[in-house]
This record gives C-alpha cells, structure tokens and sequence, in this order.
C-alpha cells in the first residue's frame, strides 16, 4: 500500500506545478505593464490603489477562486463591454491595444498574479 502512494507522489507534484503555472505568473511582467501603460488602464486603475475602476489586485482577489478567471478577464480587456462608474454613468470599457493574443493573455495572468500580493 505505502508502495502505490509514493508511486502516485510525482503525478500529485507535477498536476500542482501545471496548475500554478496555468494560472498566476506572468511570462513577462514588464511587457504586461507597458501594455497596460499603452492602453491607458492606470488612468482608471491603480495596482494598489482603488481609481475610477478598481484596483487590479481587488480585480484579481475578485477572480481568484473560478476557473474562468484568465477567460473573464480577456472578454472584459478586449470587448469594449459597458462598465459603470462610482458616480453612476456607464461607458464602454477601453480595449486593450493589442491584435496579438498572447500579449493580451500575458498582461491578464500579470493582472491575476497581484492577487497574491505580489507586485512585479
């Protein structure tokens, strides 16, 4: 019996290690920051701070726990939906200015990674 569960220990370590990296870090910090600063998303959001939009480590918190997070938050950069501020007046949301999909996908899994606390 003990036999069979160390047999299982890599399968376990390595389905722990794809989930981490599935969802959270970002290929290239930087790259997603610069992205957001093109796109004009500080003007509305702050990392830490709340703005007009939230903050994008309250947005990450808010997606942490569904599996469609990285899914959710690429519909909401890139469709122009309708979003509604604090005073109550609604405007679409700006589109992040990207046409290449894994620019946009690392800036998402950046966005996400805050959650944790982490800033890079």
């Amino acid at each position: 019996m003990r036999r069979q569960q160390y047999q299982l220990l890599p399968v376990f370590a390595a389905a722990f290690v794809l989930n981490l990296s599935s969802r959270g870090a970002a290929a290239d910090a930087n790259a997603a920051q610069d992205l957001a600063k093109t796109s004009g998303c500080f003007k509305c959001h702050g990392i830490d701070k709340k703005k007009d939009g939230p903050a994008l480590r309250d947005a990450a918190a808010k997606f942490k726990d569904q599996a469609d997070a990285e899914d959710k938050l690429i519909f909401h950069v890139t469709s122009g939906e309708k979003v509604k501020f604090p005073d109550g007046h609604e405007e679409e949301h700006k589109k992040v200015k990207t046409k290449d999909p894994s620019e946009t996908k690392n800036l998402v899994r950046w966005i996400l990674s805050l959650e944790g606390g982490k800033t890079y």
